[in-house]
């Protein structure tokens, strides 16, 4: 049967109105989200003790107030305040030019005696030892004339002939004289050749030795006109300047050793039996809280503040120095945590496995996927944090030993969530 025209371009025209908002429905599935990537830390177990927070200020390990040991002006005083110096360092110099003077006419006088105390030594000059000689045998050739005239006129007188006694008298008296004139030549020839008795030269030895006496205390006066640094610190106060006059024992400038610092807090009487000397101490500075800090129980006084009942602790840190600067300054404060209870028994995890923000902290575990250990699902656990041990800290909480908590990572995981494993991060 055939549709009249009219009722054709009508039906024509609803389908043509209705079609263009006919939407086909075909089916879709839901998109892959890959697992997010993480790094794991073991849970471990040990021994800690409990800890007690206390404040303290961090002092320099030694100060001193470096003082003239003389009276001078000062001609040089190079330092400045904050500056770094070093053991022997001169901090100041006073004036030293009297003190040279006698030390330079000191030292000449030395000279002096040391050149009579080696001619001693060398003895007597082979020239002279030979004039002398040459002197003793003339004096044996005039002894041994005079000696053949007198017997020739002895036996003349005894004779009777010629020689009268005047002549006798008078030879006598020649060969007198010639003996004693040889025996002199003689003596002084046989010095000669012995030389210098050993008393003379150990009178020479004794004043060369009071001389350098003399010479090392005009040193030691003019050194002690240098003032230097007593060991390696920094200047942190200024008492003198160029042209200032300085007494004796007037303090020049003050020092401290910064390479070591001490932490000293005041510790409870109930706590300090808990304490014992070279024991390891975490601590915090809040001007350096870039750097974790440890030190050692350094001295603990026996003396107790008797208003307060504490005793004084020093804790010993090592400091760092930067650009010649020291990072922990005298002054600072210092936050010391103080084992002071008995040791349990404990589990730890590293601190970075924290999520806090909520009403109590968080970890996330790692639920290992039976087919890939590198895969897993995220588990909250909550946890109760006590005793901090270094980058780790004791939790309480449905825990295993061995168990795998996410430290990187976990800041922005939901329950369940699946996780990669990229690493397995190990903390000492």
């Amino acid at each position: 049967m055939r549709l009249p025209s009219c009722l054709l371009l009508a039906l024509l025209i609803v389908c043509g109105a209705v079609l263009p908002h006919v939407v086909v429905a075909q089916s879709a599935s839901p998109p892959v989200v890959p697992p997010s990537p993480a790094k794991v830390a073991a849970v471990v177990q040990r021994d800690v003790e409990s800890l007690q927070a206390a404040v303290g200020t961090i002092e320099p390990a030694r100060r001193s107030i470096v003082g003239s040991a003389v009276d001078g002006r000062v001609i040089q005083f190079p330092r400045e305040n904050g500056d770094r110096v070093l053991e022997g360092d001169t901090l100041a110099q006073l004036r030293t030019e009297t003190l040279e003077w006698q030390l330079a006419a000191a030292q000449a006088e030395l000279t002096l005696r040391e050149h009579e105390l080696a001619e001693l030594q060398n003895g007597t000059e082979p020239e002279t030892i030979a004039n002398l000689e040459a002197r003793m045998k003339a004096a044996e050739a005039q002894r041994d004339y005079t000696q053949s005239q007198l017997s020739r006129i002895q036996g003349l007188y005894a004779r009777g002939q010629v020689a009268t006694q005047t002549q006798l008298d008078e030879a006598q008296s020649l060969a007198s004289g010639a003996m004693q004139d040889s025996f002199a030549a003689k003596s002084l020839y046989d010095l000669a050749v012995r030389g210098p008795r050993q008393e003379r030269i150990a009178q020479a030895q004794a004043r060369c030795e009071i001389q350098k006496a003399v010479i090392n205390q005009l040193k030691d006066q003019i050194a002690r006109h240098t003032v230097v640094a007593p060991f390696d610190g920094f200047i942190v106060a200024e008492h003198s300047e160029v042209g200032q006059w300085a007494s004796s024992g007037d303090p020049i400038v003050e020092v401290v050793q910064l390479s070591e610092v001490n932490v000293r807090v005041n510790v409870l009487e109930s706590q300090i039996a808990s304490l014992r000397i070279g024991q390891r101490i975490e601590l915090t500075v809040p001007a350096a809280p870039q750097t974790q800090w440890f030190g050692v129980v350094h001295r603990i006084i026996p003396q107790a503040d008797v208003r307060s009942r504490t005793f004084p602790v020093d804790v010993r840190v090592t400091n760092q120095i930067d650009n010649d600067a020291p990072v922990l300054k005298s002054g600072l404060l210092a936050s010391v945590r103080l084992p002071v209870g008995t040791k349990h028994r404990a589990l730890l995890v590293p601190k970075d496995a924290l999520v806090l923000g909520g009403p109590q902290p968080v970890v996330f575990v790692l639920d290992p996927d039976p087919t890939d250990r590198k895969l897993g699902s995220a588990r909250p656990v909550p946890v109760a944090i006590g005793v901090s041990v270094g980058k780790l800290i004791e939790v309480t909480g449905p825990l295993e030993v061995a168990s795998h908590v996410i430290v990187e990572g976990n800041e922005r995981l939901k329950p369940g969530e699946r996780v990669q494993v990229l690493e397995e991060v190990t903390y000492d």
